[in-house]
């Protein structure tokens, strides 16, 4: 308990992620001058909404770093009605890198996909991460999923960029799976320091929807995953 800060800025908090946003974005400026590398990040789906059309450009004109303008106006709608009932909804976040260096990572331990998965799990409220068609490969037979490959490249990208921990040269396609923050204003059932039946209830302002928050996080994290691998590589083949 000693370690726990109750003003509102310990480990669970999203302000403990500041440092990784700005580190990200050295990283980010680095990966571009070097490798022409460019990552952006963006909401593909807040609660039962999802992007009608995707718009590249739109990510950065609206708060909800959402790929299509014209639904901003339902997102609002949808976050104010989650807002007074006192609760909080889930959404996914896709991140993108494009222009990744072929031969990064590493085909075992430090696989490119591995890496980038614990570094997007270590991010508040993230319960799943899926890299290209993720879970959708399930029931994909393997003629389907296969990214096969021709003179001018590849055909597909399902596996999102990395082939066995390596990369690809491909996009590295990633989407997060955000979590409804417990932070609310509806009462719940909990349990005191006694182990005894008693209620929360959260006062205090709460996002209703952290995940809109998490996608410069998301982008930051990509970035110091690979400029991390590109410092690696570069070191092993001087």
């Amino acid at each position: 308990m000693a370690f726990r800060d109750y003003r509102g800025a310990g480990r669970s908090s999203a302000r403990e992620t500041v440092a990784r946003v700005a580190a990200g974005a050295i990283a980010k400026k680095i990966l571009k001058e070097v490798c022409k590398t460019n990552i952006y990040g963006y909401v593909s789906q807040l609660g039962n909404i999802i992007p009608s059309k995707f718009n590249k450009n739109d990510i950065e004109k609206n708060p909800f770093f959402f790929p299509n303008n014209k639904q901003i106006k339902d997102l609002e709608e949808y976050i104010n009605s989650i807002r007074k009932e006192g609760d909080s909804i889930g959404a996914k976040v896709s991140v993108v890198a494009n222009k990744v260096p072929v031969g990064l990572g590493n085909p075992v331990f430090d696989k490119t996909d591995a890496l980038l998965a614990q570094a997007m799990m270590s991010i508040n409220a993230v319960k799943g991460v899926s890299i290209g068609s993720g879970f959708e490969v399930i029931d994909m037979k393997g003629s389907e999923c296969r990214d096969e490959i021709t003179p001018k490249g590849f055909l597909s990208n399902h596996s999102g960029g990395t082939l066995g921990g390596i990369t690809t040269g491909q996009d590295i396609c990633i989407h997060l799976a955000l979590k409804p923050t417990s932070s609310i204003l509806k009462e719940g059932k909990t349990v005191n320091l006694k182990n005894k039946a008693t209620t929360i209830r959260t006062k205090g302002r709460h996002d209703p929807c952290v995940g809109i928050r998490a996608v410069p996080i998301a982008e930051a994290m990509m970035a110091l995953v690979l400029l991390d691998l590109y410092l690696c590589d570069k070191a092993q083949n001087k």
